[in-house]
């Protein structure tokens, strides 16, 4: 069971309908998000029937959901929800109305590499700058980014290319720090299940972009995002980044019939990461071009100024004709199905 509070709904409303729900010996989960507030309710459904909630003040509805993910469920939320990240005065969207392109160096090498790469994302029309400061890699020896030093590289990036930044925390005792330099927190495919890491990026105040694990069912990954939302944060966004099929061909299989079966079961914008999918820089454009037909509320890509020196995912990173194709789809592709831009719906001081 869900309550659902009133957009103007104060903190003494929200703690009052809290402390009914406890009196009886039930739980209460707050989730915020930019426009309303959400009450998950745990416990005996009849005895929370015997409060009546809709009367207290401050109650616009109370929702019982079948769904096992209670807050994320479009059951009690049938609009889809937009998600704003940056900080105010140049905050962008990433939601149904719009199609957000987001890109960067899959890893952050050097400042003079993160400025380059951040500059041919804003060129190609890219309004979110992704890049990875800690790399959970396959292999140990692998490069496993510079930490806190490349925060400090991509949050002065972001400042010089005005750029909000969206980059993955790892490690739940890294998300204070992660907090300081980012704008949205990114919870990569190998800790979709990290749930004691989702539980804290719930609580860090900052959107999150939740990617599906390998091998995660649609539930599972959205059960993962209720463990955010839990927590008291329900501005996340999903990003579909392909699931390990039997197929050897690219690097994952991207599900795009996911793009549809979310949209239509949870009101979280969900977006696709066609790089880490295909593994290849020649599939990454018409992957994209799919993405924005299968409805995606946009797409997060690889670019690097010389993806030959990568020093992680080179092969699918785009640069020069690739990314100018690229930057070409996402301009006229959205506008086709009743999408902006998410560049002029972008909140500016």
């Amino acid at each position: 069971m869900v309550v659902v509070m009133a957009p103007g709904a104060t903190d003494e409303q929200v703690a009052h309908v809290v402390e009914k729900v406890e009196s009886v010996g039930g739980e209460a989960f707050v989730s915020k998000g930019v426009v309303r507030t959400i009450i998950g309710l745990v416990g005996d459904i009849d005895s929370f029937h015997h409060l009546n909630l809709r009367t207290l003040p401050g109650v616009a509805d109370v929702h019982r959901i079948s769904d096992p993910y209670k807050l994320v469920s479009r059951q009690h939320h049938p609009e889809r929800s937009t998600v704003w990240v940056g900080r105010p005065g140049r905050e962008v969207p990433i939601g149904p109305d719009t199609f957000t392109f987001i890109a960067g160096p899959c890893a952050v090498e050097t400042a003079d590499q993160t400025l380059e790469a951040a500059r041919m994302a804003a060129s190609a029309g890219a309004t979110l700058l992704r890049g990875g400061a800690y790399k959970p890699r396959t292999s140990p020896y692998a490069f496993q980014g510079l930490g806190v030093t490349g925060l400090k590289i991509l949050a002065d990036v972001g400042e010089l290319t005005g750029l909000p930044v969206v980059t993955e925390v790892v490690d739940a005792r890294d998300v204070d720090v992660v907090v300081e330099h980012a704008d949205m927190l990114q919870v990569g495919t190998r800790n979709m299940a990290n749930f004691g890491l989702l539980q804290a990026v719930g609580r860090a105040g900052k959107p999150v972009l939740l990617k599906r694990g390998m091998t995660a069912t649609v539930e599972e990954w959205l059960m993962a995002a209720e463990y955010i939302a839990q927590r008291g944060n329900l501005d996340v966004v999903l990003c579909e980044r392909g699931i390990r099929t039997f197929e050897p061909a690219t690097r994952n299989t991207l599900d795009l019939s996911a793009v549809p079966v979310v949209q239509s079961t949870s009101h979280l914008p969900i977006i696709v990461d066609p790089s880490h999918a295909a593994g290849r820089m020649d599939l990454v454009v018409p992957l994209s071009r799919a993405s924005i037909g299968a409805g995606a509320d946009g797409v997060i890509v690889d670019v690097h100024p010389d993806p030959e020196t990568a020093l992680c995912d080179g092969p699918q990173a785009l640069h020069g004709t690739a990314l100018r194709e690229l930057a070409q789809a996402v301009r006229r592709m959205p506008p086709l199905l009743g999408r902006a831009p998410a560049a002029d719906r972008s909140r500016s001081g």
